[in-house]
């Protein structure tokens, strides 16, 4: 791959605008951009739960993983047209939900944001994940966007939201459970 950031600054986004994959300028505030730099968000989110000083068995290989993935989604969004992400990257993460999953007794209530740390950062991963699949979405609107790209930000939500929950049993052996507010 050789040395391909050997000068960090290049001065030429001072004007708004930023290089694509492919080589196209386009407005640092556009779809495309506001797509992927949002898929980096979620990325540096997970390093957040990963920086977390115990995490249970599996939970950060499954993390890293996804964030080498992430890394993917985020050159697929980058080059218009390019294709990294697949159906075995939905199937995969698919399978790692239904392990993590399998363990945890089923919801009856909604739980709150929180835990310790380490859920309480994958929580705010989730939600990152979220708003980077509302971003992919408003591109999809109006340019082509993999299907196999949005499932993948679809099912990774779910899978942080179930390691939500293991961390929060693992930090604090339970979750915090919502309750109507009464007036």
């Amino acid at each position: 791959m050789g040395n391909r950031l050997t000068k960090i600054y290049t001065r030429t986004g001072d004007d708004g605008s930023t290089g694509l994959g492919d080589g196209a300028r386009v407005a640092k505030e556009s779809l495309r951009v506001e797509a992927y730099g949002t898929v980096d968000e979620a990325n540096s989110a997970i390093g957040v739960v990963l920086a977390s000083a115990s995490l249970p068995p599996g939970v950060d290989q499954c993390l890293i993983d996804v964030q080498h993935d992430l890394f993917d989604l985020g050159g697929e969004l980058c080059i218009p047209g390019h294709r990294m992400i697949t159906a075995a990257f939905v199937e995969r993460l698919e399978a790692k939900l239904d392990q993590f999953n399998e363990n945890l007794p089923p919801l009856k209530d909604f739980i709150l944001p929180g835990g310790g740390p380490a859920a309480a950062a994958c929580h705010v991963a989730r939600t990152v994940c979220r708003r980077a699949e509302r971003r992919c979405w408003s591109l999809a609107r109006v340019e082509e966007v993999s299907p196999y790209a949005l499932q993948y930000l679809n099912r990774l939500s779910d899978l942080l939201f179930v390691l939500a929950r293991v961390l929060a049993r693992h930090e604090r052996g339970t979750e915090t459970v919502w309750r109507r507010t009464r007036g």
